[in-house]
């Protein structure tokens, strides 16, 4: 999660390439990069082994994923969702823990960006 869908969608473009790694028996490969991940060269094959991770994540604003998270929660009717963030730099894991806590609760940090 980002501040924005766009800047979401860059900060999880790595994870098929991590995936990709770990079912490849690569094993666990330190968080590629946005940059490594556009210079992958994916095979259809690749795009096949990591699609139901990929087309799965929920990536995009604070709204966009506290409002796919809702809607997971009522259709599953779970009474508790873990989240995980996934993404090559720490402070931006950090980010969007913070962003997706103060959507979830209806409220944005003061000086955040709408």
């Amino acid at each position: 999660m980002a501040e924005d869908d766009a800047t979401a969608r860059e900060l999880a473009k790595p994870y098929g390439l991590w995936v990709r790694a770990i079912r490849t028996g690569q094993g666990a490969i330190p968080h590629p990069t946005p940059e490594e991940a556009d210079a992958h060269v994916w095979s259809e094959a690749d795009r096949e082994l990591v699609a139901d991770r990929v087309d799965t994540q929920f990536a995009g604003s604070p709204e966009t994923v506290a409002e796919r998270l809702r809607v997971l929660q009522r259709v599953t009717g779970a009474d508790e969702l873990l989240v995980t963030t996934i993404t090559h730099g720490h402070a931006d894991r950090v980010r969007s823990y913070e962003l997706l806590a103060e959507a979830w609760h209806g409220r944005r940090a003061p000086g955040a960006k709408s």
